[in-house]
C-alpha cells in the first residue's frame, strides 16, 4: 500500500471511530446488567423470533420505542456467536472463546427471554406457536430466525467430521477442526468448497483458501500444496469490480478455481471428496484430499418452510425497501431469513436495522414507511493475514463504498478493521440498536472531499 493511501485510510477509520464516540459513551453508561427472566407471557406488544444479530439488535430498539417489559424474544440457544469471526478462528487467528457471549447477557435489559423454539407461525390470528404447546400473541412480530445449515444434505456428513483433515467454518462445532487440519497438512490437494444453495457470507468460503495460502507458504509447506476452490458458481464473486481483483489474487498466488462444481459426497475415511459437474448434471469428479473445508449447504429454517410469512421459497416474503410484510402490515424480518436480494451478512443486517427502525416507528403512527433499505451488504474478502479487500455493494451488485479509496485493493487497514474494530462494533453498537450501518459515515466521509 502507497503511504497516501495508508494514511487516506487510518484518516476513514478515526472518522468513523469519532462518528461513534456519542454513542459509545452512550452505551457505557449502561454497564453491565442482566435480562428479566420470568414465566412467558401469552401476550407482547412486540416479540421477536430469533437472538441472532438482527434479533438482538431490534429487541434493543423495540426496547427504545415500547419498553422493556412490552418486548419479548424467542430464542433456544444459550450462545450467542459474532460469527464473521470464524474466518478468522478457522486460520489460526483468533480463538472460538472470543466469538462467544451467554445469550443472556446480550438480550436487552429488562427484555424477556422466552427460551423457547418456535413451532408454528398464525399471522392471521396474530400469534405463534412455541414448544409444549405454547401460544403467544402479539401486536408487531418481528422475524429474526437466521439461516439453516443442511450438513447432512451432503453425503458421509456430518459424520465425516469426526475424522481428520476435514472442518468447516460455518458451525461452532466445526471451526475449530478447520485450523487442526490446516496445522496437520502436510502435501496433496487442499480444497475449498462453494453449494449450490444461498448462503451465509458468501466470501467466507474463498477467505479462508487465503488465509491456508498464506499459512502454508509460512511454514514451507506451499511448493508441496495444491490449493483448489471448487465452487457451484459461476463467477468467483457477484460484484464484478470485486472480481476482477481477486482473479488477480488466484493467479499471483497459483490458486485453482474450478466453477460449476457441487460438493456431494464425502469418503473422510479415504479422504475423498466427490463433485457434481453442474454443467453437466450427473457427472462427477473424485479428489483426493489433505486438507477439506466443507461449505454446507444453507436453506430458510424448517418453521418458515410452508408458512404462511413465507414466499414459494420458505423466504419470509418482505418488501425490499422497507422490510414490513407484503401481507401482513404489523410483520416484519431482518436478515438472512428474507428474500431481500442481497447477500446475507452482519453488514446488511446493521442497514436493514436502521431502515426497520424508522418502518416500525410510522407503522406504529398508522403512517406509511418512508425509509428505503437499498440492499447495501458488505464483505471484508480475506486475503492474507494482514491484507483485505472491503467489498461493500447494494442491490444492483453496484460497489456502495463507505470510504474514498479504492476498496479493491488490499489493505492492512481494512484488515485491522475487519479483526479489531468489527467485533468491538458488533457487540458494543448493533447489538445495543445504536449501529445502522455506515451511511452516514459514508456521507460524511465523501461531502469532505467536495
Amino acid at each position: 500500500m502507497s503511504a497516501v493511501g495508508a494514511v487516506s485510510s487510518c484518516s476513514s477509520l478515526r472518522s468513523c471511530l469519532w462518528l461513534l464516540k456519542p454513542g459509545m459513551q452512550k452505551m457505557s453508561s449502561f454497564g453491565l446488567h442482566t435480562a428479566a427472566r420470568c414465566a412467558a407471557r401469552d401476550y407482547y406488544e412486540v416479540l421477536v423470533l430469533g437472538g441472532g444479530a438482527g434479533g438482538i439488535a431490534m429487541s434493543a430498539r423495540m426496547k427504545r420505542k415500547v419498553g422493556a417489559r412490552n418486548v419479548a424474544v424467542v430464542e433456544p440457544s444459550k450462545t450467542h456467536y459474532y460469527q464473521p469471526l470464524w474466518t478468522l478462528v478457522g486460520g489460526g487467528v483468533k480463538q472460538l472463546a472470543a466469538s462467544a457471549r451467554p445469550m443472556e447477557s446480550v438480550i436487552p435489559a429488562g427484555v424477556e427471554w422466552i427460551k423457547s423454539r418456535v413451532i408454528a407461525l398464525d399471522p392471521d390470528k396474530n400469534c405463534v406457536w412455541l414448544e409444549n404447546d405454547v401460544k403467544v400473541s402479539y401486536k408487531y412480530l418481528i422475524i429474526a430466525l437466521g439461516i439453516s445449515l443442511h450438513y447432512e444434505k451432503i453425503k458421509g456428513l456430518p459424520e465425516g467430521f469426526n475424522h481428520p483433515k476435514i472442518g468447516s467454518n460455518y458451525s461452532a462445532q466445526t471451526v475449530e477442526k478447520t485450523w487442526r487440519a490446516l496445522q496437520d497438512f502436510k502435501e496433496g490437494n487442499a480444497i475449498f468448497t462453494f453449494p449450490n444453495t444461498p448462503v451465509k457470507c458468501a466470501g467466507a468460503p474463498q477467505k479462508i483458501m487465503y488465509l491456508s495460502d498464506a499459512y502454508l507458504r509460512k511454514t514451507g509447506k506451499r511448493p508441496k500444496a495444491n490449493i483448489m476452490f471448487n465452487t457451484s458458481l459461476g463467477v468467483i464473486f457477484a460484484v464484478k469490480k470485486y472480481a476482477d481483483a481477486l482473479l488477480e489474487v488466484v493467479k499471483d498466488r497459483d490458486l485453482a478455481v474450478n466453477y460449476k462444481r457441487n460438493l456431494i459426497e464425502v469418503r473422510a475415511d479415504k479422504q475423498e471428496a466427490v463433485f457434481e459437474n453442474l454443467d453437466k448434471p450427473g457427472v462427477t469428479e473424485v479428489h483426493q484430499y489433505e486438507m477439506l473445508h466443507v461449505t454446507p449447504p444453507m436453506g430458510p429454517p424448517a418453521v418458515l418452510i410452508n408458512s404462511p410469512v413465507s414466499d414459494e421459497n420458505g423466504w419470509v416474503d418482505v418488501d425490499k425497501e422497507t422490510l414490513q410484510h407484503k401481507k401482513y402490515p404489523n410483520v416484519f424480518a431482518i436478515g438472512d431469513c428474507t428474500n431481500l436480494p442481497t447477500s446475507k451478512t452482519a453488514a446488511a443486517v446493521a442497514a436493514q436495522s436502521g431502515v426497520l427502525d424508522k418502518t416500525i416507528s410510522l407503522v406504529m403512527k398508522n403512517e406509511l414507511p418512508v425509509k428505503k433499505y437499498d440492499g447495501y451488504t458488505s464483505c471484508p474478502l480475506v486475503t492474507g493475514y494482514n491484507k483485505v479487500i472491503l467489498a461493500e455493494f447494494d442491490y444492483n451488485a453496484q460497489p456502495l463504498e463507505t470510504f474514498p479509496i479504492d476498496q479493491s485493493k488490499e489493505r492492512t487497514t481494512m484488515y485491522h478493521m475487519k479483526a479489531d474494530m468489527m467485533p468491538l462494533l458488533y457487540w458494543n453498537a448493533l447489538l445495543k440498536g445504536y449501529w445502522g450501518g455506515p451511511a452516514p459515515v459514508r456521507k460524511l466521509l465523501h461531502l469532505g472531499l467536495k
